[in-house]
């Protein structure tokens, strides 16, 4: 079995030459060891661009009956600063997704919705909600296009809540000033994965896909 990962720069596969950045996508093939990962997320990507930049097509390509496409976007969809990126979540962004449904059922695939990952968001010792209203969409989404779902931002979410503000900092790319050599000022960033918010994640990822009986 092959899968296939459509997503953004949190599951993307990152090389020695960048920062420990290491998306869920990167790591998934240590927890299903039995499928073959084709991961083919890119940093930057909304729904929309990716269709724009012709990466679902080049996805088609290679993809057959049998196989998974794992689709998690969210992070760029909602981003308004940058317009070519956006995708309203009332009609653009489940519209793009059902192109992602329906070209992997062409091709006799099945399609497998995501929820983005959660952002670390602690305020006053208090973790806040991120991403707004774009989670529900794709549960929407899945539900009326009867697609399975794994809704990776609320297990994301309960890892980060469980673990508490100062260790699951751990999870993600903040560096402390000299504490990488690729980073020498340091870097605080809480909606990229180090390597251990990526496992936690892509752990959780393969559980969910052998309880919906997909590997």
């Amino acid at each position: 079995m092959k899968i296939f990962i459509c997503g953004d720069s949190t599951a993307a596969s990152y090389d020695h030459r960048e920062t420990p950045m290491t998306g869920w996508g990167q790591v998934l093939g240590d927890y299903l060891p039995e499928a073959e990962i084709r991961n083919h997320a890119m940093a930057g990507r909304s729904t929309r661009t990716f269709l724009e930049e012709g990466r679902l097509d080049r996805v088609m390509e290679e993809i057959g009956p049998g196989d998974l496409m794992l689709i998690q976007f969210g992070h760029n969809d909602e981003n308004t600063e940058k317009p070519e990126r956006y995708a309203d979540p009332d009609r653009a962004y489940p519209e793009n997704l059902g192109i992602f449904v329906r070209r992997a059922r062409e091709k006799g695939a099945q399609p497998v919705l995501m929820t983005p990952i959660c952002i670390r968001n602690w305020q006053n010792g208090r973790h806040e909600p991120s991403h707004g209203v774009y989670p529900g969409k794709v549960r929407e989404t899945a539900a009326a296009l009867q697609v399975p779902l794994i809704d990776l931002y609320a297990e994301s979410l309960r890892i980060v809540e469980e673990m508490g503000e100062e260790k699951s900092a751990g999870l993600f790319m903040n560096l402390a000033p000299g504490e990488d050599p690729r980073q020498p000022e340091g870097r605080v960033d809480n909606a990229h994965t180090q390597e251990a918010g990526a496992r936690a994640f892509a752990e959780k990822a393969a559980e969910r896909l052998r309880e919906l009986k997909l590997v």
